[in-house]
C-alpha cells in the first residue's frame, strides 16, 4: 500500500507540477472560451483534462510530453467544434441544448419542466437570489444552455426572442 520508490515519487511530483504549469499555459493561450460556462461538450472537455492530468501525474508509461500533447488535443478539438458552431446553425443545434421557458407570466411550463427534471421549488429559489419576493413582479424564468436560470422581470425588455414558448 505504502511502497513507493524515489524514482515514482519523483516522476509524480515533477510530473504533476509540469503537467500543472503546462495545462495552465495551454488554457491561458486558448482564451477565456475554454473556462466558461459549461454546456455538454465543454463538460466532456473538461473531464479530458482531468483525465489526461491523472494519466500524465499517475502513469509511467504516459510522459510529460504525451499529456501536453492531449491537452493541445483536446484544446484544439474544443477551438474547431467553437468554429464550426460559428458557422453552421445545425452543428449548434446537435452540439448545445436551446434555451427552454419554463415559467411565463403566471404559468409553469410543466413539460418542459419535467424533460428538464426542474423542479418548482428551484424555479423558486433562483427567483429568490435574484432579490424578487413576488412572482407577480417575474415576465419569465429561462432554463439556459449553461444550467443556469435567466429570470426576466416584467419590466426588462423582451430578450426571450429566441426561446421558443412550449404548447401548454
Amino acid at each position: 500500500m505504502f511502497d513507493i520508490t524515489w524514482d515514482s515519487f519523483v516522476q509524480i511530483v515533477l510530473g504533476g507540477v509540469l503537467a500543472y504549469v503546462g495545462l495552465i499555459i495551454l488554457l491561458r493561450v486558448s482564451k477565456k472560451r475554454t473556462l466558461s460556462q459549461l454546456n455538454m461538450f465543454d463538460f466532456v472537455i473538461t473531464i479530458a483534462f482531468g483525465s489526461a492530468m491523472a494519466s500524465v501525474i499517475l502513469s509511467s508509461s504516459v510522459s510529460l510530453l504525451e499529456g501536453l500533447l492531449g491537452f493541445a488535443v483536446l484544446i484544439f478539438s474544443q477551438f474547431i467544434v467553437t468554429f464550426i458552431s460559428f458557422r453552421s446553425d445545425k452543428f449548434t443545434s446537435l452540439i448545445k441544448a436551446e434555451p427552454k421557458l419554463l415559467y411565463s407570466e403566471g404559468q409553469y411550463y410543466r413539460d418542459a419542466m419535467k424533460s428538464e427534471r426542474v423542479k418548482e421549488v428551484e424555479i423558486l429559489q433562483s427567483i429568490r437570489k435574484q432579490g424578487i419576493g413576488s412572482l407577480d413582479e417575474v415576465k419569465a424564468v429561462v432554463l439556459e444552455t449553461d444550467g443556469s436560470m435567466s429570470i426576466i422581470k416584467k419590466k426588462v425588455g423582451d430578450t426571450l426572442s429566441n426561446v421558443k414558448k412550449p404548447s401548454s
